[in-house]
């Protein structure tokens, strides 16, 4: 059922081009206009303002695409959901397309990121890394709070409401590792905010497939 759930929702990401374009489109003008502002071809960008500048364009795109996952559907949409699965099962393969989604849309600001400004990364394997985990929390905190946020009236306020604490803590966190990679540091140094990540993946996954059966059934 899991695995029908996700392709279902790809299916519909595919029917909908216009949402697939305007991301893409809303992620290259995010990158062109930091270009722009900061004259980045014609100074040398520090490490810390390149991952800065990186992963606030990626977040604008995941809170524009991920974050509307049940504020977006339609409520028939939702009892027929409640008919045909599980709580668990809908929420599991909503974090895991939301996380691939993340992951593509990270993959593709990295693309730009290298046409328009630089590609200062050092290690490879550990930035990729850092991507997963990063695109697993967004994905798993915005799934959860977007689940939460569809039950009232004023879901889009509640949305941004709940989800600003923890999206700045994952950010940080991405922000730190991303420098450490840019600076070329050893895995050691950032050993800290992976493990936190990896928690917050745990934490956060784990409270969503307890708590979302109770939030469905309201």
């Amino acid at each position: 059922m899991i695995y029908r759930l996700i392709v279902k929702e790809f299916t519909l990401e595919l029917r909908r081009k216009s949402v697939i374009s305007g991301i893409a489109l809303y992620l290259i003008s995010l990158v062109f206009i930091c270009y722009l502002s900061f004259s980045l071809r014609l100074s040398v960008i520090s490490e810390a303002i390149w991952s800065a500048l990186f992963w606030l364009a990626i977040l604008f795109s995941v809170i524009n695409s991920v974050a509307k996952s049940f504020i977006g559907e339609k409520r028939g949409l939702s009892l027929y959901y409640y008919t045909i699965a599980s709580p668990k099962a809908i929420i599991i393969s909503k974090i895991i397309y939301n996380s691939l989604l993340c992951f593509i849309l990270s993959l593709l600001g990295y693309v730009l990121f290298q046409v328009f400004i630089s590609d200062p990364v050092q290690d490879t394997p550990l930035f990729f890394l850092t991507l997963i985990l990063t695109s697993t929390a967004f994905s798993s905190a915005l799934s959860l709070i977007s689940g939460i946020a569809s039950k009232t009236n004023h879901s889009n306020i509640l949305m941004a409401v709940l989800s600003f604490p923890i999206i700045i803590s994952i950010l940080l966190m991405a922000i730190k590792v991303t420098k450490n990679v840019l600076d070329g540091l050893d895995w050691s140094a950032s050993y800290d905010e992976l493990l936190n990540l990896m928690a917050i993946n745990c934490i956060l996954s784990g409270l969503a497939y307890l708590l979302f059966p109770y939030i469905w059934r309201s």
